[in-house]
């Protein structure tokens, strides 16, 4: 009885029986496991290799739209520039004519003020020019009633002594 007697040699050198079921056993897992699981485990391999792929894809996509996008914002970034140094322009086009109009309307009136100045002065040293001869002329009888000693008794009589005297004063 040898329930468990164990013989070394047997495990190096297996017997033929053996061999040929464990190569039975193994060519049958093979076949198994290759239309089972190998199958759908190169299934889900390539699945994941194609959606690595789209990723990539859709990535480069994505990159070449970012840069589309920078191209697109440089340029409108560019436009918005030249725009608003336009704009800049012309509001300092318009600010120089407002400033160049309001100087132009402030001398003209300002001549016109020196010219209506000119004008009330004028006037003014008329009038005083008349009232000076006004008073010159009273004057002139004043003296002239106490130089003669004597009174003219209407104001045309006045004024025409006055004026004789005035020619005697032309002719010397």
């Amino acid at each position: 009885m040898h329930i468990l007697a164990f013989k070394p040699m047997e495990l190096i050198t297996p017997d033929l029986g053996l061999v040929f079921w464990t190569t039975l056993i193994f060519l049958i897992f093979w076949f198994l496991v290759g239309k089972l699981a190998l199958k759908p485990i190169v299934k889900s391999i390539k699945d994941r290799e194609l959606t690595i792929e789209d990723a990539l894809a859709a990535a480069d996509k994505a990159k070449a739209e970012m840069q589309q996008l920078q191209s697109d914002n440089a340029a409108l970034l560019k436009e918005a520039r030249e725009e608003s140094a336009k704009i800049l322009k012309e509001a300092k086009e318009v600010k120089e004519s407002i400033i160049a109009e309001a100087h132009t309307r402030a001398k003209d009136e300002a001549a016109k003020i020196v010219a209506d100045a000119k004008l009330e002065i004028d006037a003014q040293k008329k009038a005083a020019l008349a009232e000076v001869k006004n008073e010159v002329s009273k004057l002139s009888v004043d003296i002239a009633q106490k130089v003669i000693g004597r009174e003219l008794d209407s104001a045309k009589d006045q004024q025409a002594y006055i004026n004789s005297l005035v020619e005697k004063i032309n002719v010397n």
